[in-house]
């Protein structure tokens, strides 16, 4: 996992409610467990037709959408079944970020697992990233806030560990294998 301490990077705007897991990366792709190459399969339905050429007016296939890494959507995002391919496909694609009003607790959870940040904010503030798409933005993981192009800066919750995790790019197994030395110190003095 790469260590998220700052991220700038321009937004694009998918505003619908209630994208759920299936939309962004369909049951038919799920054959697979590693992650790479799941970016061409993000929303997959609505970025191609039906013989695979790209549907230019999908948001994600505009040229303005090149190269931006946080995704802005509508409330309830990532709602559906769970499924780790989800987050694996949107950083894949090159998204490192989603910033919503409400975010699906089991795509937060599985979202955090795999070094991709989701931020809940305000209505106002999502009303103002989804008018003004393009935005530039910063996330600043440790302060755990959302700064707009305005100078606004919001709060976004984020729990200690998951913090953590971010910060130092790694997930739950490597923080426990960074302090394998410990437990096994723990282990001898127990059996002992």
């Amino acid at each position: 996992m790469k260590a998220i301490e700052v991220l700038r990077a321009r937004t694009v705007v998918l505003p619908g409610s209630n994208i759920d897991t299936d939309q962004i990366i369909p049951a038919r792709f799920l054959t697979t467990t590693t992650r790479e190459g799941l970016g061409r399969s993000l929303f997959a339905d609505w970025r191609y037709d039906g013989q695979g050429a790209l549907l230019p007016d999908f948001v994600l296939n505009r040229p303005e959408a090149q190269g931006c890494r946080v995704l802005v959507a509508g409330r309830n995002f990532g709602c559906g079944s769970s499924r780790e391919h989800a987050p694996w496909a949107l950083l894949d694609y090159g998204i490192q970020a989603v910033i919503s009003t409400e975010i699906a607790d089991i795509f937060r959870s599985n979202s955090l697992k795999n070094g991709f940040l989701p931020v809940v904010v305000d209505e106002t503030t999502s009303s103002w990233l989804i008018a003004n798409p393009g935005a530039e933005v910063t996330i600043d993981v440790a302060s755990t806030t959302l700064t707009l192009p305005t100078g606004v800066s919001v709060k976004f919750p984020l729990e200690a560990f998951s913090r953590y995790c971010l910060l130092n790019g790694v997930d739950e197994l490597g923080f426990l294998l960074d302090r394998r030395g410990d437990i096994e110190a723990y282990e001898q003095r127990r059996h002992s």
